[in-house]
Order: C-alpha cells, then sequence, then structure tokens
C-alpha cells in the first residue's frame, strides 16, 4: 500500500509540471523512479520510454507502464491517475480565466513563454533518454541520423522507426 501511495504522490506531483504533456516531465520521472528511488535501472527505463511512445495511445503510456511494473495493475491505474487528474482539474479551471482574460497582457506573455518553455522541457527529456540508449557508436549514429532526418526532411517518423528498428535486429 505504501508503494501505491508513493506512486500517486510522484505522478500527482509531476502532474502539474507537465507543460507540454507528459515527456517533458521525463527527466523528473528519471530522477524519482532510477537515481532517488533504483525502483529501475536506466536501461529499462529508457526501454520502457521507447515501448511506450511505440505504442499507440497518449503519452502518458511510460508512467502507466512504470507504475506497472512497480505496484501491478494497481500501480499502472493510480500513477495513470494520478499523473492525469491534477493536471485535468487545473486544466479545467484554468481554461475559464484563460477565456476570460482574452485580451490581457500577461496572458500573451504567457503563451510567448509557454512554446520555448515546452521546447526545452522536450529537449532535458531527449537528452536524458539518448545518455541511456547511446551505449555505443552505432547506436549514437542511430540516433543522430534519426534527428537529422526527422528534423530536416519531410519523411514520416514511423519509416525512421522503422530504419532503426531494422538496424537494431541487423546489427544487435
Amino acid at each position: 500500500m505504501t508503494t501505491l501511495l508513493t506512486i500517486g504522490e510522484i505522478f500527482a506531483r509531476l502532474s502539474l509540471l507537465a507543460v507540454g504533456g507528459v515527456n517533458s516531465t521525463v527527466p523528473e520521472i528519471f530522477r524519482e523512479v532510477v537515481t532517488e528511488r533504483h525502483w529501475m535501472s536506466p536501461a529499462v527505463f529508457a526501454q520502457n520510454f521507447a515501448i511506450a511512445n511505440a505504442a499507440p495511445g497518449p503519452n502518458c503510456l511510460i508512467v502507466t507502464m512504470i507504475g506497472a511494473q512497480l505496484a501491478g495493475i494497481p500501480g499502472g491505474l493510480v500513477a495513470t491517475f494520478a499523473m492525469v487528474l491534477p493536471s485535468g482539474v487545473c486544466a479545467i479551471f484554468v481554461s475559464g480565466l484563460w477565456e476570460k482574460f482574452r485580451a490581457a497582457r500577461w496572458r500573451r506573455i504567457i503563451q510567448a513563454a509557454l512554446l520555448p518553455l515546452t521546447a526545452g522541457l522536450v529537449l532535458a527529456a531527449g537528452a536524458v533518454l539518448v545518455e541511456q540508449a547511446d551505449t555505443g557508436w552505432v547506436t549514437i549514429l542511430v540516433t543522430v541520423a534519426a534527428v537529422l532526418l526527422c528534423w530536416r526532411t519531410r519523411i514520416h517518423p514511423l519509416w525512421v522507426l522503422g530504419a532503426g528498428t531494422i538496424t537494431g535486429l541487423v546489427l544487435g
């Protein structure tokens, strides 16, 4: 029961920091789950993240997978609800104010700040995952190629994912 409470407390707190979605909190999730509590290894965390993002559905599947790995189905449910409910309730209340103050200067300032803030948080999440995933020159090259292809071309990310998978199967 204490594990479920701890899972709930961690993800409820992180829920309110998830600017731009759950992926922006990946560095803090990693710190809590891997570094502080040693609930899983860095490699297992990175694998869970990859599986959660490859599966169809919301980007909060990583939270569900971590909770389920720690405490079974109840852990997955607690982690998911803890990650979704606080921020969802907050969004409901803030959306009313957001519309009410549509023309306010402070709202435009906040909106202008949210994009670079979110981009920075997501880039930090990417950096944490790259540190765990890149174990040699081949994986570093795959990472760099995937970044460049997704950033500089119009290739659909599923093709990049498929090419990375094939490369891993052939070289792994």
